[in-house]
């Protein structure tokens, strides 16, 4: 047995030796790039067998640490692969992004809301980014920053440094209020004062930009007491207790000297430069010239040539620009983030970036974080063409016009099939502004363009995702029985007497931006659900991460509009997928009646109290947030509760008489502390009622009595009560039966787990009085009678989904068998992690939130 072990193992490493390099064979793709030819040809050793009660480490994370230990004790070449590649082009919806890979290393530059969300979906890996790099604090390029770093520790990378505006420091500590303590992550921050940064594969140095501070610039930040609507604000976010208003009271002067450091006259700029490549070694000259190819002496003289030394071999001397391609010394490019005309002159006038604008060091790339209206100064213009005529500029912004979530525009396309009006299709938002007419090489960028640094110079535009909505027609026309149950259900619609006798109110209408729980993936974004209560007024029930986003691919250029009617926000928590897009939602507001020309109000926020810390900690550090909103902590509005202060009741009259509301009710229910349900009562007569995350709730349904829309959460199937206990969530029948026990006239399932990314497993309990959300869609009173009709069309288009849930489920349940049976013999029986059975995204879906 042992001899017939080492045979097996001395010809698999004979196989080895003679087998072309991984990497030859895999190209430098982002997943298996990096892999060299020494850990190719790295010998089995006894570490490498399995061994009873040993698993093979998974964590990408460890990966990447153990390959930069084993970097970090030998001589690097220079990369040979160096791309820089757009995730979000500048779009409104999206922001600017840019993803710097390398064999060695990842980078980000910028990270909006959604970039996590994009990355996910087309197939960028987080696993080995542990330096994003930030041009200035503005939520446009920290937005998703909270979820990334969430994201980044859940997938195991040991450590991320952030380089850029010093204030990092006090973002990180603001996300604690709802991340937890992120212990499991070593974060740093590399202020802009530690300006030169080098690893394997370059050097940056980052390059403060300060904008000019004339009386109509930037507004720069100030003491809370200079405003004398600050401190009256703070006072009323006060929590109630008398202790602690007396403490905040005798500690006013301290705070206003340490609580404001945000500084929008700020920007940092990078200059990004590769490290050199020595030149290639050319075998065919080398043979031509004699020299001892394939023997052990050939070594010595190939490191020597690639060095530039020249060598003697028999006799002769071999320069290396005989056998060896020139050095490549490394080329340069440039992030530029420049928001408005203040930064333009300190821009143009920097010497450091003057020295990459000629001669040898010209930079071989410029990417342009910059609006359109800078691009058209022409300062700015003439700034530009200082560059070599052989640089190449990349321009991220607002006029990009690239669908980037194709997934989502798949999905939509092909629903829409199923009903037009429930599932409409997307709009994209267009800058109704004119391009700058620039005099240098300049491309727009598009969501996935790449521009190659090394080994060539070069656009790339393979990678940009395809996004044929005929093809999206034919794939689902193809499904098995599809197109036959559409059919059965239009017939349904126009003969159906029950159908033909329902409502058809417009309002209220709710829409669903968001469906998943946890983390924003591909087809469905985290929580967000719009009611539009008539022409005129609107309110959103939670606004995770993206939900701007959303509104702007559902209504395109109308999205100001929309934004204009929106008075009231509902937060049910401060967990992240539920409120980490509401700061960008008030910006966008803002600038909405901005250009609408119409007067600003501030939002009522009604939230647990604890997300004031939050926009506190946002509002002194990064942007002011504060005069956004008008808060109503959310324990006022729970029935019988005492509302101490006057403001405070003024406000809930305003947010009731605002949306023709005779009562906003909020219950206690059970997900973490501080979890809030909501219950709208209309003039009218209707009531929706909105569950937040809960497990089963008896709370809940005594408030929603009676309610004719109960939009619930289901967050796991059936049979999985144990997990979803554990969670605190609810699983598809309890959510029915919460429904069932308030006489709810209809039953609206949101908040899946991402591994129903397209559509939930369906329950025995399913009836006539219970839908299943998907992003986009959209329901009314009205539509009641038809939205169970769905479910045959829907369990037609994924039935190969539904198919491998069920079979991942019979495993599951298998093996829970098998677990007991072990247990029962009093053995330690832990039973297989379901990240082995379920797709890799589920991994990080199963974030556990802080309480």
């Amino acid at each position: 047995m042992l001899a017939a072990l080492l045979r097996s193992r001395a010809t698999a490493w004979r196989f080895l030796k003679r087998a072309t390099p991984l990497p030859e064979l895999l190209g430098h793709g982002d997943v298996n790039a990096g892999v060299s030819r020494a850990a190719c040809l790295r010998p089995w050793s006894d570490s490498m067998l399995p061994r009873a009660g040993k698993r093979p480490a998974k964590d990408a994370g460890l990966r990447h640490v153990r390959s930069k230990e084993k970097r970090a004790h030998r001589e690097l070449p220079g990369p040979s692969t160096v791309h820089a590649q757009a995730v979000s082009a500048g779009s409104r919806e999206s922001g600017s992004a840019l993803y710097v890979f390398s064999e060695y290393n990842r980078y980000l530059f910028n990270c909006g809301e959604g970039t996590q969300r994009l990355m996910q979906e087309h197939k960028l890996k987080a696993a080995r980014l542990d330096n994003i790099f930030l041009t200035r604090m503005s939520w446009e390029t920290v937005g998703g920053l909270s979820g990334m770093i969430l994201t980044l520790k859940d997938t195991g990378v040991p450590e991320c440094v952030l380089s850029g505006p010093p204030q990092l420091e006090k973002y990180l500590n603001a996300i604690k209020v709802f991340s937890g303590p992120l212990e499991d992550i070593k974060l740093s921050v590399r202020p802009y004062t530690d300006s030169v940064y080098k690893d394997d594969t370059m050097t940056v140095t980052q390059v403060p930009i300060f904008a000019e501070q004339k009386a109509e610039g930037v507004r720069l930040s100030s003491s809370p007491n200079s405003s004398p609507t600050s401190s009256q604000r703070r006072e009323l976010w006060r929590p109630d207790g008398c202790e602690e208003s007396k403490t905040n009271n005798r500690a006013t002067s301290q705070e206003g000297k340490e609580r404001t450091t945000r500084d929008p006259s700020l920007v940092v700029a990078y200059v990004c430069k590769l490290h050199p490549k020595k030149g290639n070694f050319l075998v065919q000259e080398a043979k031509e010239l004699g020299l001892p190819v394939g023997t052990a002496a050939i070594g010595p003289i190939i490191a020597a040539l690639k060095d530039g030394k020249s060598v003697t071999y028999e006799g002769k001397e071999i320069q290396p620009e005989e056998v060896c391609t020139p050095t490549d010394p490394g080329p340069v490019f440039l992030v530029i983030d420049c928001p408005s005309v203040q930064f333009i002159q300190p821009l143009c006038t920097n010497e450091v970036l003057q020295r990459y604008q000629s001669g040898e060091d010209g930079a071989t790339l410029v990417v342009h974080m910059t609006p359109e209206s800078v691009l058209k100064t022409e300062d700015y213009q003439r700034w530009i063409e200082r560059f070599p005529s052989s640089t190449e500029h990349m321009i991220m912004n607002e006029q990009a016009c690239c669908i980037h979530n194709v997934r989502s525009q798949k999905i939509q396309t092909q629903l829409n099939l199923i009903h037009t009006d429930i599932f409409p299709q997307l709009q994209h938002y267009k800058s109704t502004e004119s391009q700058a007419a620039l005099h240098v090489p300049n491309v727009r960028a598009e969501c996935l363009l790449k521009f190659q640094l090394r080994p060539k110079a070069e656009w790339q535009r393979d990678a940009i995702p395809p996004c044929d909505e005929e093809e999206f027609v034919k794939e689902a026309a193809e499904v098995p029985n599809f197109l036959q149950e559409v059919e059965k259900f239009k017939r349904f619609q126009t003969t159906d007497s029950v159908a033909l006798s329902g409502k058809v109110d417009r309002y209220p209408e709710v829409v669903f931006l968001g469906t998943g729980s946890a983390l924003p993936m591909k087809i469905r974004n985290v929580s967000g659900t719009l009611v539009n209560i008539s022409s005129s007024q609107s309110l959103l029930l939670d606004c995770g991460e993206g939900t701007f986003g959303q509104m702007c691919r559902h209504y395109g250029n109308h999205v100001d509009e929309m934004l204009t009617k929106l008075s009231a926000v509902f937060i049910s928590h401060i967990h992240a997928d539920h409120h980490t897009g509401l700061v960008n939602l008030l910006l966008q507001r803002e600038r909405a009646l901005n250009s609408l020309g119409k007067a600003f109000t501030p939002v009522y926020l009604v939230a647990p109290t604890q997300i004031m810390t939050w926009l506190n900690q946002y509002h002194d550090h990064c942007q002011e947030i504060l005069s956004h909103v008008n808060f109503i902590p959310a324990k006022c509005l729970c029935e019988g509760a005492e509302v101490p202060k006057f403001k405070t009741k003024s406000f809930i009259q305003a947010v009731l008489k605002r949306n023709d509301l005779t009562k906003f009710q909020t219950c206690l229910v059970r997900h973490c502390r501080n979890a809030f349900a909501c219950s709208l009562t209309h003039q009218s007569g209707w009531r929706i009622v909105f569950s937040g995350d809960t497990m089963p709730c008896d709370a809940l349904v005594h408030m929603g009595k009676n309610a004719t829309l109960l939009i619930h959460e289901a967050t796991l199937e059936d049979g999985m009560e144990e997990e979803a206990m554990d969670k605190r969530h609810s699983t598809t029948s309890q959510a029915i039966d919460i429904g069932m026990k308030m006489n709810a006239e209809f039953i609206m399932l949101n908040h899946f787990s991402q591994r129903y990314a397209k559509i939930p497993l369906f329950s025995d309990d399913f009836n006539q009085r219970v839908g299943i959300s998907f992003d986009h869609m959209r329901i009314r009173p009205g539509d009641f009678q038809i939205l169970p009709r769905l479910l045959a069309p829907l369990k037609a288009l994924f039935a190969e989904e539904i198919e491998e849930m069920e079979e991942r489920r019979e495993r599951r349940e298998l093996r829970a068998g098998k677990t007991v049976g072990v247990e029962s013999n009093g053995e330690a029986g832990g039973g297989a992690k379901r990240e082995q059975e379920e797709p890799n995204q589920e991994m990080v879906s199963k974030r556990l939130k802080a309480n």
